[in-house]
């Protein structure tokens, strides 16, 4: 029998995954949310709907740094992570202000969405999928 990692067998397959664990469901449906919201606000600051200012930028900015969360979260490295639970947070919180400001139920739905986002990814069972900087530097 050959050890050959390519050929390993379906049990052999699961058992490593049940050790190292897998993306959870819930993070993957979080990506997607929050990728699509970014693009959307990424496309929006580009065409001027923020103003032309600084917000422009800083909009932008954001959207960088939470796109690279989260295809950092779907390879489930910790800064990823990090990244993506800030922006949950902070989304929560940028909506519930604009709910309290403008009275449009919209921002409340999206906020406490978010906020339940957020609740789920400081979960330890989410924190134990991750993978840490000095278990890949240790494993080479």
């Amino acid at each position: 029998m050959t050890t050959d990692p390519t050929h390993e067998t379906d049990s052999a397959k699961a058992e490593r995954l049940a050790i190292h664990g897998g993306i959870l469901p819930g993070m993957a449906a979080i990506a997607i949310f929050l990728l699509l919201v970014t693009m959307f606000n990424a496309f929006a600051a580009i065409h001027g709907v923020f103003g032309t200012g600084p917000a422009r930028y800083g909009i932008c900015a954001a959207c960088t740094l939470l796109a690279a969360g989260i295809f950092g979260l779907l390879r489930l490295s910790r800064w990823g992570w990090a990244l993506v639970t800030a922006g949950c947070l902070v989304m929560a919180v940028g909506d519930g202000y604009l709910f309290g400001r403008n009275h449009v139920g919209f921002f409340a739905v999206r906020g406490l969405l978010e906020l339940c986002f957020f609740l789920y990814l400081i979960r330890t069972e989410v924190r134990d999928r991750l993978r840490s900087p000095i278990a890949k530097s240790s494993a080479r």
